[in-house]
């Protein structure tokens, strides 16, 4: 059943950027499911087409390489509409790290820039009573390590959304809108180990803007497996699936 689940995935990034086709393999190979079960539409270049987004399971929201939600650009309202779009209309929704922040923001939350609260590299998390209960997050139990990279933090989740998670600098680590699939991680659940340590060598000056550490010591000091969260979006397939199931 996974194998036929059709996706969206909604990328913010430059032409050419490597970590593109990456993102695009990360999330199949966790999603379970063939590459080509998931289609592409870069925000940059506009909205994504209704028959597009009515078109498949669900919406994939991931990284953004060298774009922030706090800066933004012309691009950036838009792109936030079709975030509206999709809680308006409750279309299964996963969406990682800058597509958390810029859910938020689309919502009425709050994100800030802050070197002192950033996280690069693994770091261990919780679960809120409500994500112990959550159908898809429960599978993580109550403490987990996740894999991370991000200087924006969500100060404050927009009105409706219930905090999943947390970690001991960053207090809204995922949310989920009671009511609605559509689910928002800090972390990448379609990261693990490797995979992240792919992703970071292709910006090795931010590591050592964030952390002060040299590639070799960051990986020693700073990074470790994730084996927790690497069934969190099979998770969130198999509600998608269940969901379609019903309907």
């Amino acid at each position: 059943m996974l194998e036929s689940l059709q996706y969206l995935l909604l990328q913010v990034r430059k032409p050419g950027d490597p970590m593109a086709s990456h993102e695009l393999r990360c999330f199949a190979k966790h999603l379970r499911c063939p590459e080509s079960n998931i289609r592409i539409h870069d925000l940059i270049a506009g909205q994504p087409a209704m028959e597009l987004i009515h078109g498949v399971d669900a919406v994939l929201l991931g990284g953004s390489g060298d774009f922030s939600v706090v800066t933004g650009g012309p691009w950036l309202d838009p792109a936030l509409e079709t975030m509206r779009y999709l809680h308006d209309n409750s279309r299964p929704t996963f969406a990682s790290c800058w597509g958390f922040q810029a859910f938020s923001v689309a919502l009425g939350g709050e994100v800030v820039t802050d070197l002192e609260r950033a996280e690069v590299g693994s770091f261990d998390l919780e679960l809120t009573e409500a994500g112990m209960e959550d159908p898809v997050f429960s599978s993580l139990g109550r403490n987990f390590c996740a894999q991370m990279g991000h200087q924006d933090i969500v100060e404050k989740l927009p009105e409706g959304a219930t905090c999943l998670s947390f970690s001991k600098q960053v207090a809204n680590q995922a949310f989920v809108f009671p009511g609605k699939p559509i689910y928002g991680t800090q972390f990448h659940p379609e990261l693990d180990l490797s995979t992240l340590l792919d992703r970071l060598r292709t910006y090795p000056a931010y590591i050592k803007s964030i952390t002060g550490l040299e590639y070799d010591d960051f990986v020693e000091q700073r990074c470790r497996e994730s084996h927790a969260t690497e069934g969190l979006l099979e998770c969130f397939a198999r509600h998608v699936a269940a969901i379609s199931a019903d309907t």
